[in-house]
């Protein structure tokens, strides 16, 4: 009896050893910096289990033994779930790391940035290419209803939700705007402001001159000029597409509801998406007299109070241009 009991004791101290072996061995391996070299992109899918995300991780050169994540996770996890999306791991982080990081939520922070003055079919298209987002837009929203900036998505998020935050973005910043506005503009509402801003976009690259260019399109609205606007000519004439070519003499005269050579007043709806500096330089212009302008051949235009004047400053661009 006494023999086994002698046994018995060297074996459950033997079995003690070896897991207490075990467990510092795979504590050490929790602990110990992992095989990337470099900056890891991993996309955990909602729905994955433990066994799934640990081959992956494994598999991108994140962990060196997917069976102590495996362990650790099951241990460790269930208070904290590990969450679904696109991780960045950094390089030589340990399977403890991993784990936390996981555990944290912290998913890449993609971002899409829109020009100023594209149309709602060119932002369409721009979205349809930025990698991670998901889902159609539909319905397609008006032109001019989007405000073009920079925004930030993380991967897998519905292309449907960006459209949905620039418009919210353009009815903030113009409802503001309109109550900020300078006092007798020819401007009845709100969405008249907006489709002058997206000519003003489309009419000059420089943002020193776009107070200046409101200035001359609100001084021809208050005397009941046309606005003689070649951006909304080419947008009529391509149903908002790129026009991809200069505008002839026969295309002013091409009817149109954008033609605003042949309408009164302005076009009915806006033909671009226009960013901010061109909605404030609409509601708060420059202080300016002039009712013209053309190119200067350096990128900016030249303005004039007289249509004499005016004549001169286009012979003189006539000139450059040949």
């Amino acid at each position: 009896m006494a023999r086994f009991v002698i046994i018995l004791a060297s074996l459950l101290t033997f079995l003690t050893m070896a897991l207490c072996g075990a467990g510092w061995w795979g504590y050490s391996l929790y602990k110990k910096p992992g095989p990337a070299t470099q900056e890891v992109t991993v996309v955990i899918k909602r729905g994955q289990g433990t066994n799934e995300i640990a081959r992956d991780l494994h598999k991108a050169g994140v962990l060196e033994s997917p069976l102590v994540f495996r362990i650790a996770a099951r241990i460790w996890a269930g208070k904290t779930p590990i969450k679904a999306g696109e991780f960045s791991f950094a390089p030589k982080i340990t399977p403890e790391g991993v784990l936390r990081h996981l555990q944290s939520g912290k998913t890449v922070v993609r971002r899409v940035t829109f020009a100023e003055g594209l149309t709602t079919g060119e932002i369409i298209s721009q979205l349809a290419e930025a990698e991670g987002l998901i889902g159609l837009v539909r319905p397609v929203p008006e032109e001019g209803v989007l405000l073009p900036e920079t925004y930030h998505y993380s991967f897998g998020d519905k292309r449907q939700d960006i459209i949905r935050r620039m418009s919210g973005a353009m009815d903030d910043l113009l409802a503001k705007l309109w109550r900020q506005r300078a006092p007798g503009l020819p401007l009845k509402t709100a969405e008249e402001a907006l489709i002058l801003a997206s000519i003003v976009e489309k009419e000059t690259g420089l943002p020193v001159e776009r107070p200046h260019i409101a200035a001359v399109f609100l001084n021809r609205l208050n005397k009941g000029m046309r606005l003689q606007s070649d951006p909304t000519v080419a947008y009529g004439l391509n149903g908002g597409g790129v026009l991809g070519r200069s505008l002839t003499r026969t295309d002013l005269k091409t009817p149109s509801p954008f033609n605003t050579y042949l309408i009164d007043g302005l076009p009915p709806s806006p033909i671009s998406n226009p960013g901010s500096a061109s909605l404030e330089a609409v509601l708060m212009p420059a202080q300016a007299q002039d009712l013209y302008f053309v190119a200067d051949g350096t990128g900016g235009h030249v303005f004039a109070k007289t249509l004499k004047e005016h004549n001169r400053n286009v012979a003189r661009w006539r000139k450059i241009r040949k």
